[in-house]
C-alpha cells in the first residue's frame, strides 16, 4: 500500500528544520538495511527524536514506523496522521497488541523504531530498557540496529519550556551497526548488550559535539552539565512510587 501521509509530513518536517537553522550531523545511515526488517533502537532524550531520526533515513529511501504511546494516537490532530504514518500505537495497559502489530510490520519489511527506555530521559544518558526491541527482534528475525541521538533536547524536552527560536543548534544522529539476536537468547543479557551498545554510540555522539557541555542543563552531570542524575532520577521514582501506595 503506498505512503501518502509520509511524504508530505516530510516536507513539512523539512521546513520546520530550515526555518529552525538546525546543523545536521547523521552518522553510519550505511548500517541502514536498504531492504528487509529491522528493528532501530534509540536513546530518548526529546519530543522532536522521532522525527530527527526519520529525517536521517531519508537517503536509504526508506520510512521508519516508529512505537508511540497511545496518547498521541487520541490527539485530534496527531493522531489522523500517525495513523496515516502507520506508526504503531503502544497501549501500556495491553501491550500485546502493539507488540503483536509491531512484531507483523517486521516481518512485512518495514523498518520499527523503538525508544526502549520508554520515556524520555532527563538524565540525558540511557537508562535502563524495557524488553520488548530484543523480544522483538528475536520473535521477527530481524536485526537491532542501536542509534544515538544527541542535541535535540536543547529544543523541546520534558520539563523544559520549547525554544522554537532560530539558532543554529547541532543535532547528531549516529547509526550503530546491526546485529542479531539468536532465538532462545537470555534476554536480559540481551537487554545489557543492548544498552552497552547504545551507551556507547551516545558517547560517541556527545564526543564530537561542537559546543561545550560544561555547565549546560542539557548536559549530564558525567560531561559537567547540571541535567539530573541517573540515581536522583531512580530515588525521585521510588519516593513517588512509595506516595501512591500510601
Amino acid at each position: 500500500m503506498a505512503d501518502l501521509v509520509y511524504p508530505p509530513v516530510v516536507v513539512a518536517i523539512k521546513g520546520v528544520w530550515k526555518y529552525l537553522g538546525l546543523q545536521f550531523d547523521f552518522q553510519g545511515v550505511e548500517n541502514l538495511p536498504r531492504e528487509g526488517g529491522a528493528v532501530l533502537c534509540m536513546n530518548h532524550i526529546g519530543y522532536l527524536d522521532f522525527a530527527v531520526v526519520g529525517t536521517a533515513a531519508l537517503p536509504t529511501k526508506r520510512y521508519i514506523r516508529f512505537m508511540a504511546k497511545k496518547e498521541i494516537f487520541d490527539h485530534k490532530i496527531a493522531g489522523p496522521l500517525m495513523r496515516g504514518m502507520k506508526h504503531i500505537s503502544v497501549d501500556r495497559e495491553s501491550g500485546s497488541s502493539s507488540f503483536v502489530a509491531a512484531l507483523r510490520a517486521l516481518r512485512a519489511g518495514e523498518l520499527v523504531g523503538i525508544f526502549p527506555e520508554g520515556t524520555t530521559s532527563r538524565s540525558f544518558e540511557v537508562e535502563d530498557l524495557k524488553s520488548g526491541a530484543v523480544r522483538l527482534s528475536m520473535g521477527a528475525g530481524v536485526p537491532i540496529i542501536p542509534v544515538a541521538i544527541w542535541g535535540t533536547q536543547r529544543i523541546f524536552t520534558k520539563k523544559r519550556k520549547p525554544d522554537f527560536k532560530r539558532r543554529k543548534h547541532p543535532i547528531h544522529v549516529v547509526f550503530g551497526e546491526p546485529y542479531f539476536v539468536p532465538k532462545g537468547s537470555d534476554v536480559e543479557a540481551a537487554e545489557i548488550e543492548l544498552k552497552e551498545k547504545m551507551v556507547k554510540l551516545l558517547h560517541s555522539a556527545q564526543s564530537n559535539y561542537p559546543h561545550s557541555h560544561e555547565g549546560q542543563w542539557w548536559a549530564p552531570a558525567r560531561l559537567g552539565g547540571t541535567a539530573i542524575t541517573s540515581e536522583q532520577l531512580r530515588a525521585e521514582r521510588q519516593k513517588l512510587k512509595e506516595q501512591e501506595n500510601g
